[in-house]
C-alpha cells in the first residue's frame, strides 16, 4: 500500500509518500509544493491543487492522509487560511477517487514517539529510524508529511484482519 501524507500549508505544503509492505516501510518520495507568495488567494490555491495533482499522479497512493486542522484562539486567521488549503487538498484527492483520512497532531506524534507532545526533533529522529534514513528529514514540512503517512501506516499495521477476529457466541 502507498500512503501519501500531507502537511497542509498555504505557502508551503509538505508531502511524503510511504510504501507499506507487511512490516517494512519505504519512503518513495517527499518534498514541498510552494505557492507564489504575494499572489491572490485563488491563484495560490489553484497552484496548490495543480501541484498536489502532479504528486498524486507520480506517487499513485491508495490513500491520502492529512494532519487535522488545529487553531489557537489567538490566531483565527491562520486557521481560516489553513482551512482553504486543506479544502483544496481534500477536493483534489477526492476528485481522484482517493479516500482522505485525518489525524490530529498529538495522535501523529504519539504514534511515532509514544508522546503526543513530542518535539519536532524527536519526531524527525523517529521518522529517520523507521525509514532507515541517514539523517532526519528536512525541512519541517517534509518531516511532518512523512509523520502523517507513518502514523497511518502504524494504524493499518495494527488493525486486526476481519478473518482473524473472534466470533461472537
Amino acid at each position: 500500500m502507498v500512503i501519501l501524507g500531507i502537511d497542509p500549508g498555504l505557502r508551503v505544503t509538505g508531502f511524503g509518500a510511504v510504501k507499506v509492505r507487511g512490516l517494512s516501510l519505504e519512503a518513495l518520495s517527499a518534498g514541498v509544493i510552494r505557492t507564489g507568495e504575494g499572489r491572490e488567494l485563488g491563484r495560490r490555491l489553484e497552484e496548490l491543487g495543480r501541484g498536489l495533482d502532479q504528486v498524486i499522479e507520480e506517487s499513485r497512493p491508495e490513500v491520502v492522509v492529512v494532519e487535522s486542522l488545529y487553531s489557537h484562539y489567538r490566531h483565527p486567521r491562520t486557521a481560516i487560511l489553513m482551512g482553504h488549503a486543506r479544502g483544496v487538498i481534500i477536493f483534489t484527492a477526492a476528485g481522484r477517487g482517493l479516500p482522505v483520512i485525518n489525524y490530529p497532531a498529538t495522535r501523529i506524534k504519539k504514534s511515532l514517539t509514544g508522546n503526543g507532545r513530542a518535539s519536532k526533533l524527536q519526531v524527525q529522529r523517529a521518522i529517520a529510524g523507521l525509514l532507515k534514513m541517514p539523517t532526519p528529514p528536512e525541512p519541517a514540512d517534509v518531516a511532518d508529511a512523512l509523520a502523517v503517512a507513518l502514523c497511518h501506516a502504524n494504524v493499518i499495521r495494527h488493525q486486526v484482519p476481519a478473518g482473524a477476529r473472534g466470533k461472537a457466541v
